[in-house]
C-alpha cells in the first residue's frame, strides 16, 4: 500500500492534506523521515506522524440564517434542519452554516476538540433534513457527547428508496473509506467500523419504491445511504450512492432522507425527551408522484 493511501485511512484527512504532511517531513516510516507520498510500505512497518495544526481559516462570524426551532432552554437547542444547510464550516463551505446561525442567535457556544464546531455534538449530511440537538453549555456538550458515544440516543429516519424491500430487517456491515474513491464511504473497506441499521417498511409503491422507517444504532458517516445502496435499494435522489430519477428532478434535488425523531436524556434535569420533525414539503410532494 502507498504511504499516502495508508495515512488517509488512518487519519481521515484528505489525500491532499496527507501529501502535504508527508512532503513537509512530518511522517516517519521505521523511524526514518519519508517525503514521498507514493512510498510503498512493507508489511509490519511502523509509521509515526505529526498531524498538521488545526485549520483556523474557517469563518465563525455570526450570520442571520433562519432556523426552525423545535425546543430550547438554557442547556440545549433542538432544531429542524433544512435540507440545504451545512452543519459547520469546512473546505468548500467556509460560512453560511448552522454554526454561524447558532452563534448569531445565542452568542459564544461551548467548544470541544474541534474549534470550527462550537455547540455541535452530532451532524446530519447537508442533503438530509430533520431533528438535531446542539449544546449551549460545556456541561450539556460533555453530557450529550457521552450519550452519543454510548449509543443512548434514539435516532429514527424516514426514507424513500428504490425497489421493494423486505418488510423489515437489519444491516450490520462495517463502514469505512471507499478503497479508490476517497470522498465516498463503503462496506468494502480494509478498516471498517461497526455500523448497524434497522428498517421497516411503512408503505409500498408497487415494486418500484418503498417508504421506510430507519433506526440507526451507530452514527457513521453516510451510514443509512451506504447500507441501503449496498442492499440494492438506494435512497431516491441520492447522487452519490444511487441515482436521481428524472421523474423526480422537479420535486427533489437531494436524497429523500429525513431525520424525524430524536430521543435523549436532558443533560441537566435527567428527563427523557423525544423530539420529532414533520416530513418536509419536498418529500411530501415526492410521495404523491410514486
Amino acid at each position: 500500500m502507498r504511504l499516502d493511501q495508508y495515512l488517509v485511512e488512518e487519519t481521515k484527512l484528505s489525500r491532499h492534506q496527507v501529501q502535504k504532511m508527508i512532503e513537509a517531513g512530518r511522517v516517519r516510516v521505521g523511524g526514518l523521515v519519508v517525503k514521498k507520498p507514493a512510498h510503498k510500505m512493507k508489511k509490519g512497518e511502523a509509521v509515526d506522524y505529526d498531524l498538521p495544526a488545526p485549520s483556523t481559516g474557517f469563518d465563525l462570524t455570526p450570520q442571520d440564517i433562519p432556523l426552525d426551532i423545535i425546543y430550547e432552554d438554557d442547556q440545549i437547542v433542538v432544531i429542524n434542519k433544512q435540507a440545504d444547510l451545512v452543519i459547520h464550516p469546512a473546505v468548500g463551505h467556509p460560512s453560511g452554516t448552522l454554526v454561524n446561525a447558532l452563534l448569531k442567535r445565542y452568542g459564544p457556544l461551548p467548544v470541544g476538540s474541534e474549534k470550527e464546531k462550537p455547540g455541535i455534538v452530532h451532524r446530519l449530511d447537508k442533503g438530509t433534513s430533520g431533528v438535531m440537538v446542539a449544546a449551549k453549555t460545556d456541561e450539556a456538550m460533555q453530557n450529550l457527547q457521552h450519550q452519543f458515544k454510548n449509543r443512548e440516543i434514539e435516532k429514527k429516519y424516514l426514507a424513500l428508496v428504490v425497489g421493494k424491500m423486505k418488510p423489515e430487517g437489519e444491516m450490520d456491515k462495517p463502514l469505512g473509506r471507499h478503497p479508490t474513491q476517497r470522498q465516498k464511504i463503503s462496506t468494502h473497506t480494509r478498516k471498517g467500523r461497526e455500523a448497524r441499521t434497522e428498517w421497516k417498511v411503512l408503505r409500498y409503491f408497487g415494486d418500484r419504491f418503498s417508504w421506510i422507517e430507519v433506526q440507526i444504532h451507530t452514527g457513521r458517516t453516510h451510514q443509512i445511504r451506504v447500507h441501503l445502496a449496498d442492499a440494492g435499494h438506494p435512497v431516491v435522489g441520492d447522487p452519490t450512492y444511487g441515482r436521481s430519477a428524472r421523474k423526480f428532478r422537479t420535486r427533489i434535488n437531494r436524497p429523500a432522507l429525513h431525520a424525524f425523531k430524536l430521543g435523549l436524556t436532558h443533560p441537566k434535569t435527567g428527563a427523557k425527551m423525544i423530539f420529532e420533525a414533520p416530513v418536509p414539503e419536498d418529500m411530501e410532494k415526492l410521495l404523491t408522484l410514486c
